[in-house]
C-alpha cells in the first residue's frame, strides 16, 4: 500500500549535479544520483520535470527511461531509483565561459523538491573529419601555415593532418582538446610550432574536463611526426592524458633535428611519453612522467640529445613492467626478421631517470649486429643496476644513484628538494645548452645555477 503521507518525503544522494567545463556541441559525460525511499511502504512520484523544459541543454533519464518529464514513478518501499544526466550545449559565440544551469523538480505527496543542475560551457574551434577513406582513418587537414591563437579552445576530432609545405604554429597559451582517439598528424614535409611560455603554456589534452578526468590516461591517440615532417618545435607545453604524447617516425632522416623540445611537461599516457623510432630528437629541461609503457622510449637507432630533464614513472593504474627509459637499435618487421638501424648518439646530461621499478633503464642491442649503439649518461641521477660503461658503447661519467626524493609524485611534483643533488651537473653542459636556448630558467621559472643540479628544476 502507497505513503501518501505529507510528511513522506524522497532522499537524494545529492542535491546538486556540477558538469565542468563542456564544449559547445560535444555532450558530456553522464553523471548520476539516485532517489531513494527510506520508508517500509512504497511512494509514488506524482511529476518529475526539468524546468527549463524541451529548451533545456541536459537530458534525462530515469531508471532506463529517457526524457524530459515523467510521472507516478513508483519506488518499492525500501529502495532505489537512478537518475542519470548528460548536458548538451550550443555554440554562444561567445570567447568567455558560461554558466547553464536548470533543476530537476520532483512532486510527492504534495511535496516539491529539486535538484539542481549546473554546467560550465564554452564555445571553442572545431576541427571534424571531412574525408572518408574506404582504408585508414578519417581525417581532415588543417588550413596550410594555420596559427591557433588563445582566444577559444581548439578542439580536434579524428586526425587533424598539417601537410606537406606546411606549418601550423600554437601561440602562447593556446588550449587543444582531443577528443577520444585524436591524433594531430604532422605529415611528410609539415612542421609543428608550438610556441608556449613560461607564464602561458601551451596545453594538449582530452576533451573531458570534468574532474574526474583530469588524470584519467589514454583519453586520446598521439601527437605524430610522421617519416619526412622537417623540424618541429616545441617550447613550453604540457602534454598529457593520451595514449603517446609525442611519436616522431622519421627513419634515418638526420640532416635536421625531427623535434626540439624544451621546458615541457609530457604526462599520463596509456602507453609511451616521448618515442622516437630512428629519429633525431634534441631536447632541454623537460619533464615526462607516469606512463603505462616507457616514459621514453628511442627505438630503431636514431640520434638523441637530451639535458637537464626528468624521467620518472610513478604509474598508478596497475601494475607496470617496463623501464622509465629504453634505448635500442633494432625492431622485428612483419615476417619476424630482426633489422637493425645505427643508433649513432644517445646523450643524456644533468637528467635524472627514476621511478618506482628497481630498474629503471633498459640498454638493448640485443639483435642490431654491428650496427653503433653509442650511449653516453653524464652527471646523470640513473636508477640501476647496469653497467653502463660495458665495452662498444660510450661510457657513463659522474653517474649518481641517488634517491631525488621528488616533492610530490601524486600530485606530479617532480621538483626536488632544496639543496637535493645540488651541483652535481657538469657545467659544460649547462653553460652550452643555456646559450643555445637563451635563458637559464627551469620549468617554474626559476633560474638554474652552473653548475647546475640535476633533473629539469632548479633546487637552489
Amino acid at each position: 500500500m502507497l505513503i501518501t503521507n505529507s510528511s513522506a518525503k524522497l532522499s537524494f544522494s545529492q542535491n546538486q549535479l556540477l558538469f565542468d567545463t563542456v564544449f559547445t556541441s560535444i555532450g558530456s559525460t553522464f553523471q548520476y544520483f539516485t532517489i531513494h525511499n527510506y520508508h517500509n511502504q512504497p511512494i509514488k512520484i506524482s511529476s518529475v520535470n526539468l524546468v527549463g523544459s524541451y529548451k533545456s541543454p541536459f537530458k534525462i533519464n530515469i531508471d532506463g527511461t529517457p526524457g524530459t518529464s515523467f510521472s507516478n514513478i513508483t519506488i518499492p518501499a525500501n529502495d532505489s531509483i537512478f537518475v542519470f544526466v548528460t548536458v548538451t550545449i550550443d555554440p554562444n559565440n561567445t570567447n568567455n565561459p558560461v554558466v547553464i544551469s536548470d533543476s530537476l523538480q520532483f512532486v510527492t505527496n504534495g511535496n516539491t523538491q529539486y535538484v539542481d543542475l549546473i554546467a560550465w560551457g564554452q564555445d571553442a574551434y572545431f576541427y571534424r573529419p571531412n574525408v572518408f577513406p574506404k582504408q585508414g582513418p578519417s581525417y581532415s587537414i588543417v588550413s596550410c601555415n594555420s596559427v591557433w591563437t588563445n582566444d577559444k579552445p581548439h578542439v580536434v576530432f579524428g586526425y587533424l593532418v598539417v601537410d606537406s609545405g606546411c606549418t601550423l604554429t600554437m601561440q602562447p597559451g593556446t588550449r587543444v582538446y582531443m577528443h577520444n582517439n585524436g591524433v594531430l598528424w604532422i605529415y611528410k614535409g609539415g612542421t609543428l610550432n608550438i610556441q608556449g611560455s613560461q607564464s602561458s603554456p601551451v596545453t594538449i589534452q582530452g576533451d573531458r574536463l570534468e574532474p574526474a578526468y583530469q588524470t584519467e590516461p589514454g583519453q586520446w591517440g598521439e601527437i605524430w611526426l610522421s617519416p619526412g615532417c622537417l623540424s618541429s618545435t616545441i617550447q613550453w607545453a604540457v602534454i598529457k592524458n593520451g595514449t603517446i604524447g609525442i611519436e616522431a617516425d622519421t627513419v634515418a632522416n638526420w640532416t635536421n633535428p625531427t623535434l626540439n623540445i624544451s621546458h615541457t611537461i609530457i604526462k599520463s599516457m596509456s602507453n609511451i611519453g616521448l618515442l622516437g623510432q630512428g629519429s633525431y630528437i634534441t631536447g632541454y629541461d623537460n619533464v615526462v612522467a607516469d606512463c603505462q609503457n616507457y616514459c621514453v622510449d628511442f627505438s630503431l637507432g636514431g640520434s638523441y640529445s637530451m639535458v637537464q630533464s626528468t624521467f620518472a614513472n610513478y604509474w598508478s593504474y596497475g601494475q607496470r613492467q617496463t623501464t622509465t627509459l629504453l634505448v635500442n637499435n633494432w625492431y622485428e618487421d612483419i615476417y619476424g626478421n630482426y633489422q637493425s638501424r645505427p643508433l649513432t648518439k644517445a646523450f643524456f646530461g644533468n637528467c635524472i631517470i627514476w621511478g618506482s621499478l628497481t630498474e629503471e633503464l633498459q640498454l638493448d642491442s640485443s639483435h642490431g649486429g654491428t650496427q653503433p649503439f653509442k650511449y653516453y649518461f653524464e652527471n646523470c641521477d640513473l636508477l640501476t643496476k647496469l653497467n653502463t660503461s660495458v665495452t662498444y658503447h660510450y661510457t657513463a661519467d659522474s653517474t649518481y644513484s641517488s634517491d631525488p626524493h621528488f616533492n610530490n609524485t601524486g600530485n606530479d611534483d617532480y621538483s626536488i628538494p632544496k639543496g637535493m643533488l645540488f651541483n652535481d651537473g657538469n657545467s659544460s653542459i649547462c653553460n652550452s645548452y643555456w646559450t643555445q636556448y637563451g635563458t637559464s630558467a627551469d620549468l617554474n621559472g626559476n633560474q638554474f645555477v652552473c653548475p647546475a643540479n640535476l633533473g629539469a628544476y632548479s633546487s637552489n
